[in-house]
């Protein structure tokens, strides 16, 4: 393509490192897209005839085709997608293919392609995210008033309810959808037509090929329009977020699926079994959710380095920006399916859920609660006045709703029977109705919310 200013072929490791046809190829239905705009834009213009344009376009159609039945042959030689089409365009059409190229560069033409790509794949990862948020919801509806153990580092810490539990996980990726629709928002700028880096003198229409492909303007400075990837760093931002949130739900229901919690039960669709022992159901599904997070952050910190040093407007580092990409779309768009299976089918256990609900002295800021609206003792000697019946009912081997009356009341002469009806896991759940509370009748509140926010 370059042949008038060079003499020699380039060397075969040179064409090793400086082709992207390997990976590229995947923008082959945006570059058509692509190129059927600026061709159309083209013969509005009067830059091409309208029997060019016709031709051009006719031979793109026919190229689509052909790559999407597979019969395409992509070759290392002519570098990337863009000359491999152009190049079949030739073959098909004649010398009138090359007059597609007229008052673009491929700098503009792979910054348009990239974002078409990224935009389609945030709608996809939405509808997916959208998905598992249906899955949990289906999860909270169902065990709405299961009581369960929330925890603060692991340890037993306040009853909660099932359905509360999985609503954490619906706000999370509500907020996952929402860093991904601002990215899509922010890259939904056209960059065809800034050329090379300095823009045309042949008189384009930007608004028109913009529009053709559903850009909401073109992007304004034509040095910026090709040498910025913020649109890839912040999608990938987001994508990270989104993994940790996986990662985080994924360690808990490889918690929640062993023998010795209990939590839940796992569908055969999900777990793998073991070579050597036949008991085995492992959460192998959860296990490399919870892994993909690596890749994900990898490919931020990649590409992150990448553009770090880059001076305007293009350099060929920017090569580098697709496939850390590509992995990281690929592994989390296969870990949000995996996650919606495990959800969808998963089981929990609500005996199990409320016995270790009832565990560890679940309920003691209860009794705290109680001693400060019942007792009208200041919270802080509330906290002292628990602390002993919990020291007590750990000296007696049985938890805070089983300890004898007269024995909280020589901790504290001011408790009286009613106490013990806040102190059943149970009644704790109900007594927390604030706004976003546990309770079975504010999670069921919820659950409406987000059902009409899915409609």
């Amino acid at each position: 393509m370059w042949g008038g200013r060079f003499a020699a072929e380039p060397d075969r490791v040179m064409q090793r490192i400086n082709a992207s046809i390997g990976f590229d190829r995947r923008f082959a239905t945006e570059d058509i897209a692509g190129s059927r705009a600026h061709a159309a834009m083209l013969a509005a213009q009067g830059i091409l005839t309208a029997a060019d344009a016709a031709e051009i376009d006719r031979g793109l159609v026919a190229i689509e085709a052909e790559i999407e039945a597979g019969s395409f042959a992509f070759s290392e030689a002519l570098e990337d997608i863009h000359m491999n089409i152009e190049a079949r365009l030739a073959e098909l059409i004649g010398p009138v293919a090359g007059r597609l190229h007229t008052a673009r560069s491929r700098n503009d033409q792979v910054a348009t392609d990239f974002r078409l790509w990224v935009r389609g794949w945030i709608d996809a990862t939405d509808a997916g995210l959208a998905a598992l948020q249906r899955a949990l919801l289906a999860q909270a509806e169902a065990g709405a008033a299961f009581v369960m153990p929330g925890f603060t580092h692991l340890q037993v810490a306040q009853p909660v309810t099932w359905g509360h539990h999985m609503l954490a996980y619906v706000e999370m990726i509500g907020r996952d959808r929402g860093r991904l629709a601002d990215a899509r928002m922010r890259l939904n700028e056209c960059p065809l037509g800034a050329a090379a880096l300095a823009g045309t003198g042949f008189p384009i229409d930007r608004e028109m090929t913009a529009l053709a492909l559903g850009f909401g303007a073109p992007m304004a400075n034509s040095l910026d329009a090709v040498s910025d990837r913020d649109f890839v760093l912040e999608t990938l931002s987001a994508a990270t977020i989104c993994a940790t949130h996986l990662s985080r739900m994924a360690e808990e229901i490889v918690i929640w699926s062993t023998a010795q919690f209990g939590f839940v039960k796992l569908s055969d669709k999900y777990t793998t079994g073991s070579s050597i022992m036949p008991q085995k159901r492992n959460p192998d599904a959860a296990e490399l959710v919870r892994a993909k997070i690596g890749r994900i952050i990898g490919a931020q910190v990649a590409l992150t380095t990448v553009m770090k040093g880059l001076p305007l407007a293009y350099s060929k580092d920017m090569q580098e920006d697709k496939e850390p990409f590509f992995d990281a779309a690929d592994a989390l768009a296969l870990a949000i399916a995996a996650m919606e299976g495990m959800v969808r089918d998963m089981a929990p256990v609500p005996e199990r859920l409320r016995a270790a609900a009832a565990s560890g002295y679940s309920t003691a800021t209860d009794l705290a609660d109680w001693l400060v609206r019942e007792a009208g003792l200041p919270f802080r000697e509330a906290h002292h006045v628990t602390g002993r019946a919990v020291a007590a009912a750990e000296a007696a081997g049985v938890d805070l709703p089983a300890l004898p009356l007269e024995t909280l009341r020589e901790i504290d002469g001011r408790i009286t029977e009613g106490v013990y009806e806040v102190l059943s896991v149970e009644a704790s759940v109900a007594s927390r109705r604030s706004y976003g509370g546990t309770a079975p009748e504010q999670v069921r509140a919820q659950i409406a919310r987000w059902k009409e926010l899915l409609q």
